[in-house]
Parts: C-alpha cells; sequence; structure tokens
C-alpha cells in the first residue's frame, strides 16, 4: 500500500489519509452482499467527498488498459485504411472510416444515410 500512495501521491487529494480511508471503504464492502465487479462500478458506488482518494484511484484503473490488444487492433485497423491510396485522406473522413471499421457491428440504413445527405448543402459550386 505505501508504494501505490508514493507511486500516486501526486494525484492523490490527501495522501497522508489514504491508509484510514482505504480501510473505511473496506470494511464498507465487507459489510455489503453486492459489491463492485468493475472500478467503473466502484466509480458509482463511490462519494468523492467521503472517499476522495479512492475515487482518484478507481478513476486511474478506469482508464488504464488492462491488455494491449484494444490498441494493438485500433492500429491494424488503421493500416488496413490507411493505404498508400488514401494516404492523403483527411482527418475527419480517416476517423469516419476507422470508428465504421472497429464498429462493424452497427446496423446503418442505406436509406437514412441518403435522407441525410440530401438534406446537407452542397459543398462543391456546380459552373
Amino acid at each position: 500500500m505505501n508504494d501505490c500512495v508514493q507511486f500516486y501521491s501526486r494525484i492523490l487529494t490527501e495522501p497522508t489519509v489514504f491508509k484510514a480511508e482505504f480501510s473505511i471503504w473496506k470494511s464498507k464492502w465487507l459489510k455489503e452482499e453486492s459489491r463492485p465487479n468493475t472500478a467503473i462500478e466502484g466509480l458509482d458506488n463511490c462519494n468523492i467527498l467521503l472517499f476522495p482518494n479512492i475515487w482518484k484511484l478507481l478513476q486511474v484503473l478506469a482508464t488504464i488498459p488492462m491488455s494491449t490488444a484494444t490498441p494493438e487492433r485500433t492500429f491494424s485497423s488503421l493500416k488496413r485504411l490507411k493505404t498508400y491510396l488514401r494516404n492523403s485522406t483527411g482527418e475527419t473522413r480517416l476517423n469516419g472510416l476507422a470508428l465504421m471499421s472497429i464498429h462493424r457491428e452497427i446496423n446503418v440504413d442505406p436509406e437514412e444515410v441518403l435522407n441525410r445527405f440530401a438534406k446537407q448543402s452542397r459543398r462543391m459550386m456546380l459552373i
């Protein structure tokens, strides 16, 4: 626990009272029947006024990836999208293509896409 306090001392609001705060947090959950299973559930059940240090550590825990699989999958998706033919693709379009590639399970209605596109004003002047 001392290593944790020392490592995260810059982000903890009150590093000196962390041990006491952790003891209270731990005893709180020993009395409960249902405990949080994830850092997000822990954050949802953490009162920031009573447990500011615990809240901060749970916030860090919730944002740190547990493996490199997600970033690696993202990079391989970008590699597939950004071929030499599409090297001049703008950032907005590349973001859209990446989101479409990563979130393939989302169903998109082609009619709705066409309707939205038709409602937009033209960007190019026809001469």
